[in-house]
């Protein structure tokens, strides 16, 4: 099994984590069920929407590994639920890192079915962005993307990163550490200085 299949586990582990603990900070959504769900499609929602486009199965009805990735995810969230909600900057973590690991499974995932570069970058970001985008709808929150934060432009440019690495003939495994690391750089630095894109129309 290649790099980019554990990507893909951790970054789905990930996101499950991140959808669970976001429906558990909503007091409408404290029940395991209401839990579990937003963990589960949180983590599938992109890649799904994805697979769907690239016209093939998504990894998770085949591959009982994600479903594991999943329930230990949700499961993480639950259990060490007030340990991580305690320490925001944690939940900021999970966040970051799942969309990072999706942009560059998403863009590498689109590159091998024969998808165009420009458009292996808008897939990869959004395979990344989605799973947040329902995730945030279902707890009844503004998702992200549509917030003033870089969010979904640090995806942008860790797949167009590794496009350019992916001409450039670099190492897909060196090429992946990269993208993903500059994924997290430009959203760290973007939270932190509170860095925003120009607003049109803004009165």
């Amino acid at each position: 099994m290649q790099l980019p299949y554990y990507i893909d586990l951790l970054g789905t582990l990930v996101f499950a984590t991140s959808g669970a603990l976001a429906a558990s900070d909503k007091n409408m959504y404290r029940d395991i069920f209401g839990v579990t769900f937003t963990g589960f499609v949180t983590a599938v929602g992109g890649g799904t929407l994805r697979d769907m486009i690239l016209g093939t199965r998504p990894a998770w009805v085949a591959d009982g590994n994600y479903l594991i990735a999943i329930t230990i995810g949700v499961l993480f969230a639950i259990f060490f639920k007030y340990y991580i909600l305690k320490y925001r900057r944690t939940f900021f973590l999970f966040d970051t890192l799942g969309i990072a690991l999706y942009t560059v499974v998403g863009v590498q995932k689109s590159l091998e079915y024969g998808v165009s570069p420009l458009a292996a970058i808008i897939m990869g970001m959004f395979s990344a962005v989605m799973g947040g985008v329902i995730r945030d709808t279902l707890i009844n929150e503004i998702p992200l993307i549509f917030k003033k934060e870089i969010y979904a432009t640090a995806c942008l440019s860790g797949a167009a990163v590794f496009v350019l690495l992916k001409l450039l003939e670099i190492d897909d495994n060196i090429n992946s550490f990269i993208s993903v690391f500059i994924i997290i750089l430009i959203r760290t630095i973007a939270v932190k200085y509170k860095l925003t894109l120009p607003k049109i129309g803004s009165r």
